[in-house]
């Protein structure tokens, strides 16, 4: 069954005095650290998002090249596999089609929340997942190189990328986990469907689901945890991402 969010870090006290900096900067980093992500709740007007995501690291150009990016629904997108429309999302992790590493860190904060049923963001730790395969099947995706490519809203906006990676990479800050259910490229593989069919599966079956209120704020480890989203109906939704490159350390 999905799971609600219980990485909750308010920036207030039980009194509802605000959490000194040094303080929330600790508790952000316990609770990446041991869940993957991090909603930030009952977030004060004074609190500015931008600079809080600038301290993670460099900003990373949304495919449009701008550093903000805004997630609503747009006109002339609803035929296509997109964001920017109000049809659910497949679970994946964000930049698998960059040439390089894909984003760090993925922040959402909340503009206009959704009303009535649906839109919430899923998420599900794929590292977990990793841990469930055979040890051979988790030396095929290490060694294994695929294609992947972008959505088709994408080329449909002139934008056609086509990187190799693994699904699995060893990285000196951590282990990346790549994944898209239906833009790695499969070829003739037979073994490479039954374990993306599993991942979506697992997804399915742990994920956590986060209903956004206004100025909620949500971060995540995008190295290790899967996204996705469900359906919703009110185009009012609106939603600003960033994607944080990781910081490089000496």
């Amino acid at each position: 069954m999905p799971r609600h969010a219980d990485s909750l870090l308010s920036l207030t006290d039980f009194n509802g005095a605000p959490l000194a900096d040094d303080l929330v900067w600790q508790s952000f980093h316990t609770l990446m650290d041991r869940h993957g992500y991090v909603l930030m709740s009952r977030v004060p007007e004074t609190f500015d998002p931008v600079a809080f995501s600038k301290r993670l690291g460099d900003f990373v150009p949304q495919y449009t090249g701008v550093l903000v990016g805004d997630v609503r629904p747009e006109p002339g997108m609803d035929e296509f596999y997109h964001a920017g429309n109000t049809k659910p999302l497949y679970p994946h992790s964000e930049g698998y089609d960059f040439e390089g590493l894909p984003p760090r860190y993925l922040a959402l904060w909340c503009e206009t929340p959704n009303t009535g049923a649906g839109g919430e963001t899923t998420l599900a730790d794929a590292h977990a997942w990793t841990a469930t395969l055979a040890e051979d099947d988790r030396a095929f995706l290490r060694e294994r190189i695929w294609t992947w490519e972008t959505t088709d809203a994408m080329r449909h906006l002139g934008l056609d990328l086509h990187p190799e990676h693994p699904v699995i990479e060893d990285h000196p800050d951590g282990t990346i986990v790549r994944y898209s259910f239906n833009n790695l490229v499969r070829e003739d593989d037979e073994r490479i469907g039954p374990l993306l069919d599993g991942a979506k599966a697992y997804f399915e079956r742990e994920h956590i689901a986060i209903q956004y209120e206004r100025r909620d704020m949500l971060v995540f480890d995008n190295w290790r945890m899967l996204h996705a989203r469900n359906a919703f109906t009110d185009t009012g939704r609106h939603l600003r991402r960033i994607q944080i490159a990781q910081r490089v350390t000496a």
